[in-house]
This record gives structure tokens, C-alpha cells and sequence, in this order.
């Protein structure tokens, strides 16, 4: 399995797990994963009706790009480039894509 093919299978499974904390979520929004795997974008989105109010929001947002993974978006606490790493992919392969580029060097991820 080439690296790109392993990278997709492990955020696959990272955003399957994820994605089951809100299997039985009583507030009425879904969750969903968008897994554009022709063009390489990942995402968990949450969106629906509670207490009279529409939401619809991304939780992830993940590409691959250039041979690596790059965190575009991360609306949570979760740290999931760890995540990710507990997955298989190497922090050398992974880049926090939220993070302007001077500050990237400190994640100990990826710069790009």
C-alpha cells in the first residue's frame, strides 16, 4: 500500500471513531463525514435543528497534499494531530495547516 493509500485509510478511521461520540446524540444534529477522496479533503460536520436554532459546522477539515497531511481546520479542544499519529502517520507527515507558518516549526510537526 503506498503512503498516500495508508494515510487515507488511517484519517478514515480517525474520523469514523470520532464520529461514533455522537452516535447518540439526543440534541437532533447529525453528524456526517465528507470523505472527497478524489480530490484528497476530509471532514466531520455536525449540522441539524436544536432548540429552534439551524447549525451547521466543521469540526475537521483534513488534506492531503504534496505527499502529506495537512490540517486545514480544527473546531475542537482535541488535539488530532496526536490522533493522527496514533494512527500511523508520522509527525514529519503532518502539518497544522490552521497554524500561520512562523509558528509551525514549535508543533513539532511538519513545517509544510
Amino acid at each position: 500500500m503506498d503512503k498516500l493509500a495508508k494515510y487515507e485509510k488511517a484519517i478514515l478511521a480517525f474520523l469514523e471513531e470520532y464520529a461514533a461520540y455522537f452516535s447518540n446524540d439526543p440534541s437532533g444534529i447529525e453528524t456526517y463525514i465528507i470523505a472527497d477522496t478524489e480530490r484528497n479533503h476530509y471532514q466531520i460536520v455536525r449540522t441539524g435543528w436544536h432548540e429552534g436554532r439551524f447549525f451547521h459546522y466543521v469540526l475537521f477539515h483534513i488534506l492531503l497534499k504534496n505527499g502529506k497531511v495537512w490540517l486545514q481546520q480544527n473546531n475542537t479542544e482535541d488535539l488530532i494531530g496526536d490522533d493522527l499519529v496514533a494512527h500511523g502517520i508520522p509527525k514529519s507527515d503532518i502539518v497544522l495547516g490552521f497554524q500561520p507558518e512562523e509558528i509551525r516549526p514549535a508543533t513539532g510537526f511538519a513545517v509544510n
